[in-house]
C-alpha cells in the first residue's frame, strides 16, 4: 500500500509547502516545533518528501542517469545538452539535482538536529534517526557521484545569509568518508522489520542500509566490502525475485523491492517521469519523448532471444508491449517510439501514481557478482547471483568452467544494462567503470563513460566524468569553486 507523504515544515528548508496538519503557529522556529514525538514524525516526513522532487527521483536524477548513455536516444530539447554531452553550468538539470539534493539534506539535518532532544520513546527516536543519517547518505551519494566533491552540511541551514551559505566545496574522498558513517549509523539505529512485515518498502530498515552501502562501495572499488554488504541483503530473508519480469513494472511495494519512492498520483504527490517517457496516449500531452530506447540497445537484447524483451502480447495505441518499453509509433506524430515501459498507469496530468525503484533486490545480487568477481575472480557464490538473473530472463544458466574474471565481468555488465535499463543507473555505471579502468590497468569494460565522451565530443575529455557545479551555486556560493573544465 502507498504511503501519502506530503508533509512539510517551512524552516527545514526556507521554500513554500503545501500542508501543515498542526494549529497555525505566529512563526515556526526550531524552538516552537520540534517539541513532541508527532513533531518528530512530521519532520521524517518532509525529509521523505524531499525524494519526490523534479530534481531528484520526481524525474530529473532519472534522466541524468540515462540520457548520456548509450541507451536512450530523444529529439526533445529539454534534454538536447545532456544527450550532446554539452551540459554547462547553466543546464536546468544541473541546477534541479544540485538544489533539491540540498533541500533533502536539510530536512534530515533539521531531524537530526533536533529529534534526539525529544522526550520519546528511544526506540521509535532511534528508527527517525536512522532514518533520516540513510536519507542523508543518498542526497550526499546522488551529489558526490554526479559532481565529486560538494560542501558538506551536516546542520540545518535556518538562515540565508550570505555567512552562512558559504561553504566551500569537501573533496570526493570527504564525502564518502561522511556517507559511510551516516550509513553505518542507520544500519545500527533501525529495525530489522517494521510493523511486522517482513520488510517494509515505504520506510529505511537495516537492509537498505545495506544495499547502500553495497552501491557505494561498489562505485569506490571497494569489492570485499561491497560484497559483504550485500550479501547481508541477500541472504536477510526479506527480499525475493519476482517470477515475472514483467511484474515488477509500475513498481508498487513489491517483494523484491527494498526502497521505493513512494508517489500518491495527485498534485501533493504525482510522479513526473511517466508523461516525459510514456506516447500519448495514454500519455496526457503529444510531444517528442525523453529517454527513447537506441536502435543498438533494441537490437542487442533481440539477439540474445531475453524475455525481458520480448513482446507480451498486449496491443495498445503505440503498438506491442515489451517488459520494458513499447515498440511501435503513437497516433501522435510528435511522439517517435519505442517508449520506455516501466511506469505505465496513467501519468494523469504529470501527477501519475507509480512509485520509483532505489534499490531493488536484483540489483543487489548483480553488485555482489561483480564485486566478487573483482575481489577472487569468478566464483559459485558470484555465479549463483549472476545465474538467478539469467534463468529469470530465460537465459541459460552459465558454468564456471566456461568463464574468466573478464568474461564474468562483461557479463555482468551485459545483464545491469538489460536488467536495469531506463531505471537511471546505466550512465553511473559507466562513470564507474571508467574510474575503474583509469585506477586499474588490468581492468578492461566494453564501454566505458570515456568512451561515450570520445564518440560524442571526440576527445576522451576526462572533466565530463563530472558534470559542472550550477551557476545558481557559484553565484551564491563565495566559498565554492567549479569543477575542472568549465
Amino acid at each position: 500500500m502507498k504511503r501519502l507523504i506530503i508533509f512539510c515544515i517551512p524552516f527545514l528548508f526556507l521554500a513554500s509547502c503545501n500542508v501543515l496538519d498542526k494549529q497555525p503557529l505566529p512563526s515556526i522556529t526550531p524552538e516552537n516545533f520540534f517539541k513532541s514525538a508527532d513533531d518528530a514524525e512530521a519532520g521524517l516526513t518532509a525529509a521523505y518528501d524531499a525524494l519526490q522532487q523534479t530534481g531528484v527521483y520526481g524525474q530529473d536524477l532519472n534522466v541524468v542517469g540515462e540520457m548520456p548513455s548509450d541507451n536512450v536516444t530523444s529529439s526533445n530539447g529539454d534534454v538536447n545538452a545532456l544527450e550532446r554531452l554539452i551540459w554547462t553550468p547553466l543546464t536546468s538539470q544541473m541546477n534541479n539535482t544540485f538544489q533539491n539534493a540540498y533541500i533533502g539534506i536539510n530536512r534530515a539535518n533539521a531531524v537530526l538536529k533536533y529529534v534526539s532532544g525529544i522526550q520519546m520513546d528511544e526506540t521509535r527516536r532511534n528508527q527517525i534517526l536512522g532514518e533520516a543519517r540513510f536519507l542523508r547518505a543518498l542526497h550526499y551519494f546522488n551529489l558526490v557521484r554526479m559532481y565529486g566533491g560538494v560542501p558538506l552540511r551536516l546542520e540545518p541551514t535556518e538562515s540565508g545569509d550570505p555567512g552562512v551559505v558559504a561553504l566551500a566545496k569537501s573533496t570526493a574522498e570527504q564525502v564518502y568518508a561522511q556517507i559511510a558513517t551516516d550509513l553505518q549509523q542507520a544500519e545500527q539505529l533501525t529495525a530489522t522489520t517494521l510493523g511486522g512485515q517482513t520488510a517494509n518498502r515505504t520506510r529505511i530498515i537495516k537492509t537498505a542500509a545495506n544495499a547502500l552501502q553495497a552501491r557505494v562501495y561498489l562505485t569506490q572499488s571497494q569489492w570485499a566490502d561491497a560484497a559483504t554488504a550485500a550479501n547481508k541483503v541477500i541472504t536477510s530473508g526479506l527480499y525475493q525475485l519476482s517470477l515475472s519480469f514483467n511484474a515488477l513494472f509500475p513498481p508498487d511495494n513489491n517483494a523484491e523491492s527494498i526502497v521505493e519512492v513512494q508517489f500518491a498520483g495527485n498534485a501533493d504527490g504525482g510522479f513526473l517521469l511517466p508523461d516525459l517517457l510514456l506516447p500519448s496516449p495514454p500519455a496526457t500531452y503529444s510531444f517528442p519523448k525523453f529517454n527513447i530506447p537506441t536502435t543498438e540497445l533494441i537490437q542487442y537484447a533481440d539477439t540474445l532471444n531475453d524475455l525481458r524483451w520480448k513482446f507480451t502480447g498486449e496491443v495498445t495505441s503505440a503498438g506491442r508491449n515489451h517488459a520494458s518499453f513499447v515498440m511501435g509509433r503513437s497516433a501522435n506524430a510528435n511522439d517517435n517510439g519505442p517508449f520506455v515501459y516501466k511506469w505505465r498507469s496513467n501519468p494523469n496530468a504529470f501527477n501519475s501514481p507509480d512509485n520509483y525503484y532505489v534499490l531493488r533486490l536484483a540489483d543487489v545480487m548483480l553488485m555482489y557478482a561483480e564485486a566478487s568477481n573483482e575481489q577472487n575472480g569468478p566464483n559459485q557464490q558470484a555465479l549463483t547471483q549472476l545465474n538467478s538473473i539469467r534463468t529469470r530472463a530465460g537465459l541459460p544458466a552459465l558454468t564456471l568452467a566456461t568463464l574468466t574474471k573478464q568474461t564474468f565481468r562483461d557479463e555482468v555488465d551485459r545483464q545491469r544494462r538489460l536488467e536495469l535499463a531506463f531505471e537511471g543507473e546505466r550512465w553511473f555505471d559507466l562513470l564507474r567503470y571508467a574510474r575503474h579502468t583509469q585506477a586499474d590497468a588490468g581492468a578492461t569494460h566494453k564501454v566505458t563513460a570515456l568512451d561515450i565522451i570520445q564518440q560524442i565530443r571526440g576527445s576522451r575529455d576526462a572533466n565530463y566524468l563530472l558534470f559542472p557545479i550550477p551557476q545558481s551555486e557559484i553565484n551564491n556560493n563565495a566559498l565554492i569553486q567549479q569543477n575542472p573544465g568549465y
